[in-house]
């Protein structure tokens, strides 16, 4: 028997659904109701990786696939792994919601990855490195060279690679040398006595990261074609001439992966952006978590490098091939063959061009809702850029989370603030791994005039915000861009994310209410139409979610709908889990890592998880309530997880056109769950399975999205 059905057939009979569902609030926390972070996060990495043997992706764009996955695996031994093997040994009996010791997860970990990367390799070497080579792209290892080209390699040794690099013999005057996080090295076996007599047997050389992996070879040896070779086969071939005189009897290249998460202390920081400086310059030389290295080292080395950098075989992968796949992506570039890629999108603009040439005007009149990358983000640009010369603007506000000191709409910035407004940044520092270019903008705007803060201790600034102040006929009116992506124009040509820009005098307060609270001090402000995070974004989403539970319990038609990009919080599932059990249908689509368990008899078999991987990276957050048929969907920068909702400044906006809400009802949440193309259904189990079409009925949330924008 269903939730939605009585023993009779009855629609959300209550009464009879309560008294088969004896379960309190308590059992919905049993940690079987929750499948792991960690490895959640490892299937979504799955999902990336199965882009890469798929076939119907353009071969470059398969390979670029296969440099994802091996970033994303990267950054997960950094940090959660990382942090797995910190809580180990700091706290070994704390369990996580799902009741996994750390232990346990970690032995999880690395019987999950092994199997990964084996397939990884797999790709590589048996389907697209063949497939290349049918394009006349090719990868010639030593015992293919010619003599001309053989030539040339040495001469390219000698005069490229040799000056730069510093070989370490090991003895009690070369300890080991400190070797970067994810650098490309090599251990040297050595035989016979140099110079000085010394008869060391053992040498690392580290290859400086100006060296490029992949080195093209002169069209001049050849009439059609690309040939590659890699560093790693030039250091093998010539590693003898890096020590005269002695016998190089192998020379086997290796990375270490290490914790790269900085720890801040920040009540302890009178400066900030001082503090995060100098941790980044310990970044690289965290504790190593993980070593890859080829598959042919002989065992007594491999023993060598763990025992040199305390790990245990279980961090140990040994490869079929180079050691970092991400430095393939060189050849996505370096190839300019456009049937090899996607066919290049280009943006359409929702504004005719007399609306375009005074987005004030057309603002105050209309919402408008941009849907990147299928709308082009050159028009958020294009409304600062009119504010940055328009006389009536007197001032702006915007936060930066990831943006780039080179990005157009940093010049702009820069342009208001030289023109004279008043232009307030609040930079986000601590965003993972952009620390230090997120400094470098911070100092360029400040050099350019503009006041910079860095928003609140022990809170990162994630919300996506623009609030410019004009006058028009003697009054001050605020226009406002609210976004559930970074004001980042690259990442807005592959990642979908919505930005609305409203006069909205109601949310325009708002924004500026929360960013007198990023730059001041004072009590929480009340909003009237934005929810925000940490103070009122948990609690309105609950509200809602019970709120639905109630009119299913009443008979009343119930409908959730939820984009997002994670999903771990323990109390927003348990409300999920129980409006699942009150009748509510519940459509959860989750890019990345999801804790809940659909399906579960009784729990939530009235719930579906899909995750849609392709062409461009699902990131918009999308938040659909029924509400008894008045439907009401909102937009916001946070993702169902326990940083957005309490450690970070976050903010949800409503679509209130009803044209608009009806297009973002479609796009994101109808088209996906009609997706038969790039879905995968998350079963109870915690695996995914690939939603296959029918020939006849193939249906792509991204390429239908794709046909209507051409």
């Amino acid at each position: 028997m269903s939730y939605n059905q009585t023993e009779n057939g009855c629609q959300h009979n209550y009464q009879k659904i309560k008294a088969c569902l004896i379960m309190d609030a308590m059992s919905l926390g049993r940690s079987e109701l929750y499948i792991n972070r960690e490895l959640s996060l490892l299937e979504f990495n799955r999902r990336v990786l199965a882009q890469a043997r798929d076939t119907t992706v353009p071969l470059l764009e398969r390979l670029k696939f296969l440099c994802i996955f091996n970033a994303n695996l990267d950054e997960f031994f950094e940090i959660r792994v990382a942090g797995l093997k910190q809580l180990a040994a700091i706290s070994p009996e704390q369990t996580g919601n799902d009741g996994f010791l750390p232990t346990a997860v970690l032995k999880n970990i690395t019987k999950i990855t092994r199997q990964l990367v084996k397939e990884q390799y797999d790709i590589l070497n048996n389907e697209l490195l063949p497939a290349l080579a049918k394009e006349k792209i090719y990868f010639l290892p030593q015992n293919k060279w010619e003599a001309a080209q053989t030539d040339w390699i040495k001469h390219y040794f000698r005069n490229e690679i040799m000056p730069l690099v510093s070989p370490v013999a090991l003895d009690p005057a070369h300890p080991m040398p400190r070797l970067v996080n994810k650098s490309l090295n090599f251990i040297v076996s050595l035989e016979g006595k140099d110079a000085f007599g010394r008869d060391t047997s053992l040498a690392i050389v580290h290859a400086p990261r100006a060296l490029p992996r992949l080195i093209r070879l002169p069209s001049e040896f050849f009439k059609k074609g690309h040939y590659y070779i890699f560093l790693s086969d030039i250091m093998a071939a010539y590693a003898h001439e890096l020590f005269a005189g002695m016998q190089v009897q192998g020379c086997y290249q290796f990375r270490l992966t290490r914790n790269s998460d900085l720890l801040l202390d920040d009540k302890a920081a009178d400066d900030l952006a001082w503090v995060v400086k100098n941790k980044l310059s310990m970044r690289p030389f965290g504790t190593a978590v993980r070593l890859e290295i080829s598959a042919n080292c002989p065992q007594d080395m491999v023993d060598f490098l763990l025992k040199k950098h305390s790990l245990t075989r279980d961090a140990l992968y040994a490869v079929h091939g180079p050691v970092n796949l991400s430095r393939y992506i060189k050849l996505y570039d370096d190839i300019d063959n456009p049937e090899l890629k996607y066919t290049p999108l280009t943006p359409s603009i929702p504004l005719k061009p007399k609306q375009l040439r005074d987005l004030f005007n057309t603002i105050s009149k209309q919402d408008v809702l941009l849907h990147h990358p299928y709308q082009s983000f050159n028009l958020v640009i294009e409304f600062l850029k009119q504010a940055a010369l328009d006389p009536s603007v007197l001032a702006i506000k915007q936060t930066l989370y990831r943006t780039g000191s080179e990005s157009l709409m940093v010049q702009e910035l820069i342009a208001a603030a030289r023109a004279g407004k008043e232009v307030t940044a609040v930079i986000e520092l601590r965003a993972r791994f952009d620390e230090e270019s997120n400094i470098e903008l911070a100092n360029l705007l400040q050099e350019a005039g503009v006041l910079v803060v860095y928003g609140v201790m022990d809170f990162k600034t994630h919300c996506k915000m623009m609030l410019i102040i004009r006058r028009e006929d003697g009054e001050l009116k605020r226009y406002c861009h609210l976004g559930t992506g970074n004001y980042h124009a690259g990442t807005a040509r592959i990642y979908t994310d919505y930005g609305l820009l409203t006069a909205d005098a109601d949310i325009a307060q708002d924004v500026q209410n929360v960013f007198q609270q990023l730059t001041g001090m004072g009590k929480v402000l009340k909003l009237k139409k934005l929810w925000q995070a940490p103070f009122t974004l948990f609690k309105n989403l609950v509200e809602h979610i019970e709120q639905e539970a109630t009119n299913a319990r009443n008979g009343k038609k119930a409908h959730i709908m939820i984009k997002i990009n994670g999903l771990t919080d323990p109390k927003i599932i348990q409300a999920l889990y129980s409006a699942s059990q009150a009748g509510v249908t519940i459509n959860l689509i989750v890019r990345g890592i999801c804790c809940l368990r659909p399906g579960i008899p009784e729990v939530s078999n009235n719930i579906t998880v899909i995750s849609i991987v392709g062409r461009f990276l699902e990131h918009e957050r999308v938040y659909y309530f029924y509400n008894n048929g008045n439907e009401k969907i909102y937009c916001s920068s946070a993702d169902w997880m326990e940083r957005n909702f309490y450690k970070r400044v976050e903010v949800c906006f409503p679509i209130e056109d009803k044209a608009l809400a009806k297009a973002v009802k479609r796009q994101s949440l109808l088209l996906a769950l009609a997706d038969n193309c790039q879905s995968w259904e998350l079963q109870s189990d915690g695996s995914y399975r690939l939603n296959k079409p029918l020939a006849k009925h193939l249906r792509s949330l991204q390429q239908r999205l794709i046909d209507q924008t051409r």
